[in-house]
């Protein structure tokens, strides 16, 4: 694996973060405030690789991840644990803060927070587990609530609930898919492939 530019991680994330948009090179180049030209030098650069493969309708051509690659795969889980790291310090210190629960398969920070960090009135986290543990997780973030002055606003479900909200593409999980994934990558990729 060579090198991978933050344009190319945005790409890859985006194509993967975005399951109800069909991207071409215009599409995407906008998006990501790039030329056509640089998203198709890209797209041929990750299909290559084989993280996204082309999708001909007519003349147009879509991107889609390659979820049965097991290296696209792992090259995304990386891209998830980079976006994390390479997060703002305010939302790395709720990351930290999230990455303390531990009954919680998957936590996606998403929403305001994202965008207005410390003016954010309050946390959106979604969490994902098992029936059995939803007690136990909201102690948890209750814990949280108690020791930070902004506070966690849970959204909680099951897998196979939040499987089916995906892929009825319900605004609220996709809404969810397009933040930062604190806990789970590999859950929240195979999630993202049913």
């Amino acid at each position: 694996m060579e090198s991978i530019s933050n344009t190319e991680m945005q790409f890859a994330l985006t194509v993967l973060k975005s399951p109800e948009h069909e991207f071409n090179a215009n599409s995407i180049s906008k998006e990501l405030e790039i030329s056509p030209m640089g998203a198709l030098k890209i797209a041929r650069k990750l299909e290559k690789e084989g993280v996204i493969r082309l999708k001909e309708m007519g003349r147009a051509r879509f991107y889609s991840i390659c979820f049965e690659s097991p290296y696209a795969m792992q090259y995304l889980k990386f891209l998830l644990m980079r976006e994390a790291e390479q997060a703002a310090p305010y939302v790395k210190m709720w990351i930290r803060e999230i990455r303390k629960i531990k009954n919680a398969e998957i936590a996606v920070i998403f929403g305001s927070v994202l965008v207005k960090q410390d003016k954010a009135n309050d946390i959106d986290v979604l969490f994902v587990t098992e029936q059995k543990k939803f007690a136990g997780l909201k102690k948890e973030v209750e814990a949280i609530n108690k020791l930070n002055a902004k506070k966690v606003h849970g959204i909680y479900t099951a897998l196979d609930i939040l499987g089916i909200s995906f892929k009825r593409q319900e605004k609220a999980a996709l809404d969810a898919d397009k933040g930062i994934v604190a806990i789970g990558e590999d859950k929240f990729l195979m999630l993202l492939k049913r």
